[in-house]
């Protein structure tokens, strides 16, 4: 959680997250665009938002867009630049003439359809009778970051109770972690509430006191920084072996056989509501 700067929630259909990067800050926006269906005028209202969350990010910041555009975007000519040459699409639709103008004009590009795949990994969305696929969930990021992206597919072995599939993009950015939480793993962490104890806290005054006895015989010539980590050393093992370490507590694992055995029991259910809907056809 160190890298994360700031999660903000613009609305219902957009949202997005600043990261902190080595060398930049990388912010994911979270999009949901209104479907095709919808009229003009709130796809322009959407749009405006859009773009009034993106104009107030500083421009050498990572931006990546991603998220239901609802766009179909077909293999055009003109869109190559844009798009790339993998669309699963040949034609495209509105939202989909609508995204490729508004990558142009922040000089963006849709990574999503810049791969080479089977077009049954291309697909993001199934309608509910499994006869229609299209390509309307999409990654789009800045041009002059894109080789960034490693790769982008649709990962369809996931249940997520949605009639979409995963979208899953590979970034090679490097994400910046605080230096307190790499130093804090791998830390010995003592039991101070064992200073309660009279006889703890004797046995801690007898180990400190013989330790330290013996430094009284250290050359004065001695490097000071040798004399530092004596010292430090002296009181590390005293307190290791007056007060013991701090026992982590042991957290129950979230996902349990319990867990398993819901999805099982969901798996075949769904199982066999395709085969009583295959049979009924």
């Amino acid at each position: 959680m160190s890298a994360v700067k700031t999660v903000e929630f613009v609305g219902d259909k957009l949202s997005y997250i600043v990261l902190r990067g080595c060398w930049h800050n990388i912010i994911v926006v979270n999009v949901h665009t209104p479907g095709e269906e919808k009229s003009d005028e709130s796809k322009d209202s959407f749009y405006e938002e859009l773009d009034q969350v993106f104009e107030h990010f500083l421009k050498y910041h990572v931006k990546m867009l991603l998220g239901d555009f609802n766009a179909i975007v077909g293999r055009k000519n003109i869109f190559k630049p844009t798009i790339g040459q993998e669309s699963l699409h040949q034609d495209n639709n509105d939202n989909g003439v609508r995204i490729v103008n508004y990558d142009t004009s922040k000089n963006l590009v849709v990574n999503s359809t810049m791969f080479r795949y089977q077009n049954i990994h291309k697909y993001t969305w199934t309608s509910s009778d499994g006869k229609i696929h299209n390509q309307i969930d999409h990654v789009l990021l800045d041009r002059r970051w894109h080789s960034s992206v490693l790769d982008v597919g649709s990962f369809r072995g996931a249940e997520c109770d949605t009639d979409h599939y995963l979208v899953i993009a590979k970034v090679t950015e490097r994400l910046a972690v605080g230096k307190q939480v790499t130093q804090r793993f791998g830390r010995q962490r003592f039991n101070p509430r064992k200073l309660n104890e009279l006889e703890v806290i004797k046995q801690y005054q007898i180990e400190i006191t013989n330790r330290f006895a013996g430094l009284e015989n250290l050359n004065n010539d001695e490097d000071v920084n040798r004399t530092w980590e004596n010292i430090k050393e002296n009181i590390h093992t005293s307190a290791k072996e007056s007060l013991g370490l701090h026992e982590l507590k042991q957290h129950k694992p979230w996902f349990d056989a319990e867990c398993l055995g819901f999805l099982d029991q969901r798996s075949r259910l769904k199982c066999s509501g395709y085969r009583i809907q295959a049979k009924t056809m």
